[in-house]
């Protein structure tokens, strides 16, 4: 395994990394949500917490399957995040990361007009954001690279024309397309059915993987 890997495996869902201010973090989240939830009862529209709920979701399907090719490959997954963390809880996901997107389908849905037909330089408003908004993960993940907090080893998925491209797409984009269908269903129980089919994929991977291969990672 590469030395990256090695590193990001280390402490793994350890709680004696634990520091405090992931209480305020917490705390944080906590308080969003509450706020989006009481609107979402006056208003009936619970659009900015379903976006919340469904960019984490897919972002923990994304961390599952990577953590899949760690484990299948004995090498390196396609991002590894051996950088200082207060809570490591897969192989390129930590306690920071979580409370990081499972706050951006809100600040995705809140940039959002009311007014459906608003274009942005000739796109639709949800597509220019999600364009945007994945273009500035990107942005921000060649930041984190350069720090050696969020490591890349397979020459696809690198620093390179391709590469971005793929950081990009499968990285980032279907996090806000996946929003985007769900916020655009007319009904509330087809929103429901898919932000809970969008977690049973990576919860069960996870069961399978950890509970019956004993995975870990």
């Amino acid at each position: 395994m590469t030395e990256s890997t090695i590193k990001a495996l280390d402490g793994m869902r350890d709680f004696s990394m634990l520091k405090w201010y992931v209480i305020p973090l917490l705390a944080i989240v906590f308080y969003i949500y509450t706020k989006e939830i009481k609107e979402a009862k006056k208003s009936g529209n619970w659009n900015s917490v379903l976006a919340g709920l469904t960019i984490f979701g897919i972002d923990f399907f994304n961390e599952t399957w990577n953590g899949w090719v760690m484990v299948l490959s004995q090498r390196s997954a396609f991002w590894t995040a051996p950088g200082d963390t207060a809570l490591r809880t897969m192989v390129g996901w930590n306690i920071e990361i979580m409370f990081m997107f499972s706050i951006v389908g809100i600040i995705f849905y809140n940039t959002l007009t009311e007014d459906k037909d608003i274009k942005i330089l000739g796109l639709p408003e949800k597509w220019f954001w999600a364009i945007g908004y994945s273009a500035f993960c990107v942005f921000v993940e060649c930041f984190l690279n350069i720090g050696n907090h969020l490591m890349w080893e397979y020459s696809f998925w690198k620093l390179s024309f391709g590469g971005v491209w793929l950081i990009f797409l499968i990285g980032y984009f279907h996090f806000f397309c996946g929003a985007i269908f769900v916020i655009t269903r007319k009904k509330l129980k087809t929103k429901l059915i898919t932000v809970g089919i969008i977690y049973t994929i990576p919860i069960l991977m996870n069961t399978f993987g950890m509970g019956i291969m004993g995975w870990v990672y």
